[in-house]
């Protein structure tokens, strides 16, 4: 990481989610959160739920470093993980992306949640956060949109091991704050 202090694999706390460093023995219980079909249905690896394409990503996720974690404390269990990276084309910056979480987590609190939580321990250190989405991946495009992301440029970039096209959405602190600011006030638990 660019910035000496920053630490990808602090232990962050929410209300209801812990952000802690992906390990190893996590395997089985994220392979759990990633299992359903439908998580994947609109990304460009649509059989990442069969666990035979799911191992390699989660090496890959713990080779390259920065992942997270994202577990539900009242469920006692991992819901999802994420990764912070220093975006090759923006090496004085920060990068949040790979995240994913288990379905009945979707349209709540919990992303948003997740993103505040990350995004605050980004900005303590980093003026600016990237996030890299795949062209065909409009859910994620509008997600980001939703934090106060910008779409500022397309570019092909070595994120995990070989050149992809990637949209490149960039994030600023008064943006994300405009952005929180609007968001309702919600208290949603997953089904």
């Amino acid at each position: 990481m660019t910035a000496p202090d920053f630490d990808p694999a602090a232990t962050l706390r929410g209300p209801r989610l812990t952000v802690r460093e992906l390990v190893a023995g996590d395997l089985d219980a994220l392979h759990a959160a990633a299992s359903d079909p439908e998580t994947w249905a609109g990304h460009p690896a649509r059989d990442r739920h069969r666990r035979e394409v799911f191992e390699p990503f989660f090496r890959t996720l713990l080779a390259l470093g920065g992942a997270v974690a994202v577990e539900d404390r009242a469920a006692g269990r991992i819901v999802g993980a994420s990764r912070f990276y220093v975006p090759p084309d923006r090496p004085e910056a920060i990068a949040i992306g790979f995240t994913f979480l288990d379905r009945a987590y979707w349209g709540g609190a919990a992303n948003f949640e997740l993103k505040s939580l990350m995004l605050a321990h980004a900005f303590a250190w980093f003026d600016e956060v990237w996030f890299h989405i795949a062209p065909g991946n409009i859910r994620s495009q509008k997600a980001t949109g939703k934090l106060g992301a910008v779409h500022a440029h397309d570019a092909r970039l070595d994120l995990a091991g070989q050149p992809a096209d990637w949209q490149c959405f960039r994030l600023t602190p008064e943006a994300w704050r405009a952005a929180a600011a609007r968001r309702p006030s919600e208290d949603v638990r997953p089904s």
